[in-house]
């Protein structure tokens, strides 16, 4: 998500922002309809993106847009999460205008009068290019704490989500697959989730359970643990390199330290996740911050030249060199939450039977990338129709993660696009998925999405998630410097283990139940 700067100062004392993330475009941001007695404004934008698409057949589900509103006083430095409207069931409505053909729906998160975001999806069956004109949202600024008059720059974010549907879906396969689950006693049977009810794990017969070494084996797994029947949203895309530097442009100096591997002051042109671009990650610190006082700027530099976040930088790949921290802090700070090990195998599945060894396109056959066309560009794709980024075990391999969704062309199969059966992209290979595991009491104890609000230090500090140590994390899906076999759909060689680095292997995706 790449922020580009408009300099306009609105009769109602703010400044917007537009954003473009991969295949996604918000602009004409505008603020009208204040009302000083209500304490709201609305904020008008319009709104595209690429690859979309709703059917009533296979998957019957939809893509979408995760819509979020930041702010700050222009007399300060610190970014703000907005409180959106929010009226439930019976009410009025949430105050926000549906473009034609769309639909916005909002999210209770504070009870009436607080969502922290909405998702905005098209209402007719079709795919392809969708774009949205005129889109309001209602904003509560007095929930926020503004005076009618207050001088505040908007930044309006939007993130590529997928729609998952309610239902029964299996976990494990009668594979190979390392700690696979499966119904005890017969490790060839699956076990079926058919609700969002706790679940035992042991050893009596019809339990779910998973062989010593890839978790505690203890239970049950409780109630407000994700488990994947509820219906949800889910990026379409892994983080990419472009959102992660929107991120880190929206944080305090005090909270940049905690989020880069390297200081804020540090020389324009110093590589921020890493050394170099090492492993095509690209992110630059562009202006030096200062001590405690002022944040640095970054930007996108795959090139490794002068010129920041040109066309071939790498906006759109898949951001590595994220460790455990990094994921949850930007998911906290976009309100969403990280994905359980469960739902993992629900997004790659849906409700189809297990297929022993699949991928997460459903069926045994990969092929790794080799070689990159267009490397860096929103073009970027293989030469070859390949399907996934892992190691193929040749100096050939590709020595990082592609862009996001980069397999997924006009007449693409899903298994030729590397697509899971609702449309999510990249769920196997190119970067280690970061789900939270129930494999240790941490990470049973996981619930609630993220608020917008990081600590001072810039940690999430949602008190029911793993903490930075990663315990209660493990990772999934495989990547580009990993083996095929742990790109499989039910492996959990990995699944409890605990790694809290920053890793050039390592990205992560965030996830949202659905309103």
């Amino acid at each position: 998500m790449n922020i580009k700067h408009l300099s306009i100062i609105l009769a109602l004392c703010l400044a917007t922002i537009a954003a473009h993330a991969n295949n996604i475009t918000i602009s004409n941001v505008s603020i009208t309809g204040q009302n000083n007695s209500q304490k709201f404004k609305l904020v008008q934008f319009d709104i595209s993106w690429d690859n979309s698409w709703r059917v009533d057949y296979g998957p019957n589900n939809w893509d979408a847009a995760w819509v979020f509103v930041k702010y700050r006083r222009k007399s300060d430095n610190t970014w703000h999460h907005a409180t959106l409207h929010y009226v439930d069931g019976t009410g009025s409505g949430d105050g926000h205008t549906e473009p034609a053909n769309s639909n916005i729906a909002s999210t209770n998160d504070n009870g009436s009068g607080g969502a922290h975001g909405v998702f905005i999806h098209r209402t007719d069956l079709g795919q392809g290019t969708v774009t949205y004109t005129g889109a309001r949202l209602r904003w509560n600024y007095g929930v926020d704490g503004l005076g009618d008059g207050d001088n505040v720059e908007l930044a309006v974010m939007g993130i590529e989500m997928v729609y998952v549907p309610q239902g029964s879906f299996y976990v494990g396969s009668s594979g190979f697959d390392a700690g696979t689950f499966y119904t005890h006693p017969t490790i060839s049977n699956p076990y079926q989730i058919t609700s969002e009810a706790a679940i035992t794990v042991g050893t009596t017969a019809g339990n779910l359970y998973y062989a010593t070494g890839y978790g505690d084996q203890l239970g049950p797994i409780p109630v407000g643990f994700p488990k994947g029947y509820a219906a949800t949203y889910c990026m379409k895309y892994e983080i990419t390199q472009g959102q992660y530097v929107t991120f880190l442009n929206r944080l305090i100096y005090a909270q940049q330290v905690t989020r880069t591997a390297v200081l804020p002051t540090s020389a324009a042109g110093t590589a921020a996740m890493t050394t170099g671009t090492l492993y095509r990650n690209g992110i630059d610190i562009m202006t030096p911050g200062v001590v405690s006082s002022t944040s640095a700027v970054y930007a996108c530099n795959l090139d490794n030249d002068t010129i920041y976040d040109e066309a071939n930088d790498g906006q759109s790949i898949a951001c590595n060199w994220l460790s455990w921290a990094d994921v949850a802090a930007y998911l906290d700070w976009a309100a969403l939450r990280p994905m359980t090990e469960l739902e993992f195998e629900k997004f790659g599945r849906g409700n189809q039977n297990p297929v022993a060894n699949e991928y997460a396109w459903g069926s045994t056959q990969r092929y790794g990338a080799q070689s990159i066309l267009n490397p860096g560009l929103n073009t970027e794709i293989t030469c070859c129709g390949e399907n996934s980024v892992f190691n193929v075990g040749s100096a050939a391999s590709v020595q990082g993660p592609m862009r996001s969704g980069n397999f997924a062309q006009m007449a693409t199969t899903r298994a030729q696009s590397g697509a899971s059966y609702y449309g999510i992209m990249e769920l196997s290979g190119n970067l280690n998925e970061r789900p939270v595991t129930v494999g240790h009491p941490t990470g049973r104890d996981f619930s609630g999405n993220g608020d917008g609000l990081l600590s001072n230090t810039g940690n999430a500090n949602y008190p029911w998630w793993p903490g930075t140590n990663a315990v209660g994390v493990g990772s999934r899906g495989g990547g580009w410097n990993l083996n095929d076999a742990l790109m499989r759909l039910s492996d959990r060689l990995q699944a409890a283990f605990t790694d809290d680095i920053r890793g050039g292997g390592y990205g992560g995706r965030g996830v949202r139940l659905a309103p």
